[in-house]
């Protein structure tokens, strides 16, 4: 993928001048193609690091799951310890994508390393549906009351599955990161904001705002799933207890299941759909674009 960036670099001038933030800076193609490059092997880094640390057949979910035998809270304490720890190389790839597009090309250099890292995204998407589908032929062997040892091999290959959508989540997280600080920049363009002051209370206290927002709406979304799973448990008590289903004079009724989460997916969204988007219409109407400025500045720091 990298020498076939090299002849697309052609399209654009030798040498070019871009406004950043009104300061002119020379860039040129090959900067152009530096940035297309480094937010590429970021994303391969960034892939490869989500596999050691999601895959059962490296030393972190081996030693995991050795203290999972100790119970409950050895497992929760040392998991997240785990996905903490998991952030640290990633994050070092974004944060040097952007500081060396950005040197390069300013936010277009920005742009730039975000398609680099796109660049893998169909095989990326193609790894991301792996899981689901290999969870929902699990459970079509269940329902279809398929021999045992099906669903021990959809097990396996759901387990597979796990390391496989979070490589593919690795790859939508720091593309998603470059794309929003590009779309950052643009509205501070669009707003002639040509910085932010973290010493100006507005600025601040909306740069607070904006970190807690991701954990609002995960909080919310976090909330609806388990609001529905308990929905979903009383349909199926209430399926089980005349008994039918366990003696096996009735089968149960999977469709009125599938209603529940299906209608709980499109009305439980629509409060998190709220919180996302009239923050920052409200925060403009009563603040100003500075206001806004500092809100999304905080939700990107926080949201990666």
């Amino acid at each position: 993928m990298t020498l076939v960036t090299i002849p697309i670099i052609y399209v654009l001038p030798s040498e070019f001048y871009l406004s950043v933030f009104g300061n002119l800076v020379l860039s040129t193609r090959w900067k152009a193609f530096g940035c297309v490059a480094i937010g590429l092997w970021s994303g391969l880094i960034i892939g490869y690091v989500t596999e050691i640390f999601t895959s059962n057949a490296y030393s972190p979910v081996q030693n995991l799951a050795e203290a999972c035998c100790m119970g409950a809270a050895p497992n929760i304490i040392l998991g997240l310890a785990l996905g903490y720890f998991s952030c640290i190389i990633p994050i070092m790839c974004i944060a040097v994508t952007i500081y060396v597009s950005f040197t390069f090309a300013g936010m277009y250099g920005v742009a730039l390393s975000a398609l680099g890292m796109l660049g893998c995204l169909p095989i990326a998407l193609a790894i991301d549906g792996y899981g689901p589908i290999s969870d929902n032929a699990g459970g079509i062997a269940e329902m279809s009351e398929l021999h045992p040892s099906v669903r021990e091999a959809t097990d396996k290959l759901d387990a597979a599955g796990n390391t496989t959508a979070a490589i593919g989540k690795g790859f939508a997280i720091g593309s998603a990161c470059l794309v929003s600080l590009a779309l950052f920049g643009a509205f501070c363009t669009r707003c002639n904001l040509t910085g932010l002051n973290v010493l100006s209370a507005i600025e601040f206290s909306s740069l607070l705002v904006g970190a807690m927002l991701p954990y609002a709406f995960s909080a919310m979304t976090m909330q609806a799933v388990g609001d529905a799973a308990n929905d979903m448990i009383k349909e199926i008590s209430d399926q089980f207890a005349d008994g039918k289903i366990v003696s096996g004079e009735k089968k149960p009724d999977y469709d009125r299941c599938i209603a529940i989460s299906t209608k709980a997916s499109l009305k439980f969204m629509i409060a998190p759909g709220i919180l996302v988007i009239g923050t920052p219409l409200l925060f403009g109407g009563l603040f100003g674009p500075k206001s806004v400025g500092g809100l999304l500045a905080g939700c990107i720091v926080s949201g990666v």
